[in-house]
C-alpha cells in the first residue's frame, strides 16, 4: 500500500502498525514522536495503532536548535597548483615511534596533505609493512618530497620517481613535489642556486613545485618568478623547534609575493616546535604551516597533533580579526565614570 511519510509518497507493507513501521525504518521508539493523520500516537499506542492506505504519517526527532545561517560563508579553501584543501596544516610522516602512532596523529591533526620522503631503503619495516599500508591514498593527498638531496640532479631524479609512484596509486599528489635541495647536512639550509635551477626544470616538466627556501625575500621573489606554486620559507632550521625566528623577513616575503597576487600561497616550512609557533606563523598572514618534528618529537605526539590543528585555526582567525594596536601605556578596559571613590580617597 501507499502512504505519505514526512511529505513523501512511499510504498509500505499491508497490515502495518506504527511499531512495525518504526522497525522497518530502524528507528528507536524513544527517539521519535509520531503523528498519523495529524493525530499524535503516543508510545504506549504504537503496537495497536494501525496505518491504512493513504494515511499521512509524520515522524520527528530532536535536532540541534536553530538553523544554519545561509549567508555565513565557509572558510575559503587554500589552492596550490590546481589543488584545493581546507586544512592549512601539512604534516610529515617521519620520526614516529610506530606506523600506528603516525596514522593516529595524522588523523588528529586534521591534515589533508601528508609529506613523504622517496627512498630506496626502508621499503618495508621490520614487520614487513610499508608506510603506504598506513596512508589511505583516497583520504590524503600525498606530497612527495626531495628531502636529503644535496644537488639539483638528485632532487630532479627523486621528484620524477615520486611522480611515477603516486601515479600508480592514482593519488592527486602525483603532480606535486615538495622541493628541497640542501646545502649541507649540518644546517640543512637550502642551496639557493641549485633550488632555483631545479625549480625551473620541474616547472617545465609540469610539476607544481612547493619550494622550501630560506627566509630571504629576494630568493622568495626569484622562486615565484621561476614558477613555484608556493614558496615555503623556513621559520628556523629544520627540526630545531625554534619557531619563527625572523618574523620581519616573513612579513616582507608576504608583502612582496602577494602585492599583485593576494592569493599566492606562502607556507611556513620547518622549525616550529609547538602550537604557539604555528599560531604566530598564521597571525603573520601565512597561508599554512608544514611540520613534522613538532608533533612526532613531542612527549605526547597525539595531544600535540590536536594542539597544532587548533593553532592553525586560531592563528588564521586572529589574522583575519586584526589585533589591537600595541601601546606603551595602559588603557583601562573598565569605564572610569561613576567610580565609588575618587582617586586618592
Amino acid at each position: 500500500m501507499e502512504i505519505t511519510l514526512n511529505g513523501q509518497r512511499r510504498d509500505v507493507p499491508d497490515d502495518l502498525t506504527v511499531a512495525r513501521l518504526l522497525g522497518l525504518l530502524e528507528l528507536k521508539p524513544e527517539h521519535v514522536a509520531v503523528e498519523v493523520n495529524r493525530d499524535l500516537v503516543t508510545r504506549s499506542r504504537h503496537e495497536g495503532a494501525t496505518i491504512a492506505p493513504g494515511d499521512e504519517v509524520e515522524i520527528v526527532t530532536l535536532v540541534g536548535g536553530g538553523a544554519p545561517d545561509p549567508a555565513a560563508p565557509e572558510p575559503p579553501q587554500l589552492t596550490i597548483g590546481g589543488h584545493s584543501v581546507r586544512s592549512r596544516l601539512f604534516v610529515g610522516t617521519g620520526k614516529y615511534s610506530s606506523l600506528e602512532l603516525m596514522r593516529e596523529c595524522l588523523e588528529a591533526s586534521g591534515t589533508e596533505v601528508v609529506t613523504v620522503a622517496v627512498r630506496r631503503e626502508r621499503l618495508f619495516d621490520r614487520e614487513g609493512r610499508n608506510i603506504l599500508d598506513f596512508l589511505d591514498p583516497k583520504r590524503y593527498t600525498i606530497l612527495p618530497n626531495t628531502a636529503g638531496c644535496f644537488n639539483a640532479e638528485e632532487s630532479l631524479r627523486t621528484a620524477r620517481l615520486g611522480r611515477e609512484l603516486l601515479q600508480g596509486l592514482g593519488n592527486p599528489g602525483a603532480d606535486w613535489v615538495k622541493l628541497e635541495v640542501l646545502a649541507d647536512p649540518r644546517t640543512l639550509l637550502p642551496d639557493p642556486v641549485a633550488t632555483l635551477e631545479a625549480t625551473r626544470v620541474l616547472v617545465a616538466e609540469g610539476f607544481h613545485v612547493l619550494c622550501y627556501t630560506s627566509d630571504d625575500p629576494i630568493m622568495a621573489r626569484r622562486l615565484k618568478e621561476a614558477g613555484a606554486a608556493t614558496v615555503m620559507p623556513a621559520g628556523s632550521p629544520i627540526g630545531s623547534g625554534q619557531g619563527v625566528l625572523n618574523p620581519n623577513n616573513i612579513r616582507i616575503i608576504l608583502e612582496d609575493l602577494k602585492r599583485d597576487d593576494p592569493n599566492y600561497p606562502v607556507i611556513i616550512d620547518a622549525g616550529v616546535g609547538t602550537a604557539s609557533d604555528v599560531a604566530i606563523a598564521m597571525e603573520l598572514g601565512c597561508d599554512g604551516v608544514l611540520l613534522n618534528t613538532g608533533i612526532a618529537g613531542a612527549a605526547d605526539p597525539l595531544r600535540m597533533a590536536h594542539a597544532m590543528r587548533l593553532a592553525v585555526e586560531a592563528g588564521r582567525l586572529a589574522a583575519g580579526a586584526g589585533r589591537i594596536e600595541r601601546k606603551l601605556y595602559a588603557t583601562a578596559s573598565s569605564p572610569t565614570q561613576g567610580l565609588i571613590a575618587g582617586r586618592g580617597a
